[in-house]
């Protein structure tokens, strides 16, 4: 069995145990051909338990795995309508082994410069370039980031004989058969502008999202039986002060509020987070792979300590982050998918003289009907306010 072969069985062993771990209540869409290249290079400058778990998942002894996982994306690079690309970025400081260097390949070594904002700038113009637009943004926080890895790959084809035009569409819940894109941004921010109230509609959590003048749009998101009017009035209490907020910061992790999960998390800096997921109104979906840490064989390499002399002794790493963002488009002409999978690297702990933090982490979904308002911040004067009983079709 030559290590191409080899590589393609264990690739699809690792999607079908991915799949079997996610949830289908809606639309799915992920490819373990962008992680099993990054697991193998990582593997290669690991050691202790991260090695050997990252072994067990990648299936092969992680001393072959990069030579496969080159052999693969060389193959892959040459079917017609499909690219792949591997990327590496470093902080000053990093001195990356060449032995391990070698080993990656990568079409792309860059520089982190520190400004999050240059930095995710170069590194959503590389997804953007390397799936052709397709994937607008890398998946990946940069706070405390001193690696980066990500992989991109992109697949195309064109129907020899074209379909006829229909929509795709999810299967539960209020906006069930109705097609959408997911929204998401979060910040240290964000944790600051999410809140909760009780209200004449019953509890209501409000998210509040700041725009870059004088005007700000409140979405309220109410219980599954309050009325839209409702909550559109909970609102309105709300910016009169006849609804008393509660920010996160006074609730405890696990309080049952609409579309609110309040959680602590292990963190490479001491600030809280909030994250908001919202419709503009099509379909995609990023995976956070340290959420499943044991399909992955990352659980040792995201826990304390420093697990990865063979990629760098100059600083103690860690796994800090792992994402991959994919979409796939299926069109009465053609399919297209493409997804870009990202490891960080952040500072572990070496001879346990470097502090961890915990901080909290607020999540706001607002995937079902809701309310906003569009208000003048220096007044609170209500502008504009609505309701949102279906996503605009993608």
């Amino acid at each position: 069995m030559t290590d191409a072969v080899d590589a393609v069985e264990q690739v699809n062993a690792l999607g079908a145990r991915w799949g079997r771990e996610l949830d289908f209540a809606a639309g799915q869409v992920w490819t373990a051909l962008g992680v099993w290249p990054l697991l193998a290079v990582l593997a290669a400058g690991a050691d202790g338990p991260a090695r050997a778990e990252l072994g067990g998942a990648l299936g092969v002894p992680a001393e072959r795995a990069p030579s496969q996982a080159r052999e693969l994306l060389a193959r892959l690079r040459e079917v017609p309508g499909c690219t792949a690309a591997l990327g590496l970025w470093t902080a000053d400081g990093v001195a990356v082994e060449p032995g391990w260097l070698e080993q990656l390949d990568a079409s792309l070594w860059g520089k982190l410069t520190g400004d999050e904002a240059k930095d995710r700038a170069a590194l959503d113009g590389w997804a953007r370039e390397r799936t052709g637009g397709l994937v607008e943004r890398m998946p990946v926080e940069l706070s405390g980031a001193l690696l980066v890895l990500a992989s991109a790959l992109t697949v195309r084809t064109a129907w020899a004989k074209p379909f006829r035009p229909s929509r795709s569409r999810t299967d539960q819940g209020p906006w069930a058969w109705r097609e959408f894109t997911r929204l998401t941004v979060s910040g240290p921010e964000l944790y600051e502008r999410i809140a909760v109230a009780e209200t004449s509609a019953g509890p209501v959590t409000e998210v509040r999202v700041a725009g870059d003048g004088e005007v700000d749009v409140h979405l309220v998101l109410g219980a599954e039986a309050a009325g839209p009017g409702a909550v559109v009035a909970a609102g309105f209490e709300l910016l009169s002060g006849a609804a008393r907020r509660t920010p996160v910061e006074g609730l405890a992790d696990g309080e049952a509020w609409p579309g609110l999960a309040l959680e602590s998390v292990e963190s490479a800096a001491p600030r809280n987070s909030g994250v908001l997921e919202t419709v503009a109104f099509r379909v995609q979906t990023e995976h956070d792979l340290l959420a499943r840490a044991g399909v992955f064989g990352l659980g040792a390499a995201a826990g304390p300590g420093s697990h990865f002399p063979g990629i760098s002794r100059s600083v103690p790493l860690k796994v800090g982050g792992a994402q991959q963002a994919a979409v796939a488009e299926f069109s009465a002409k053609g399919f297209e998918a493409s997804a870009v999978t990202a490891v960080t690297m952040t500072r572990g702990m070496a001879g346990g003289g470097l502090l961890r933090f915990r901080s909290r982490r607020a999540t706001a979904r607002f995937d079902r009907p809701f309310a906003f308002l569009a208000v003048h911040r220096p007044t609170g004067l209500v502008l504009v306010a609505g309701w949102v009983a279906e996503p605009a079709s993608a």
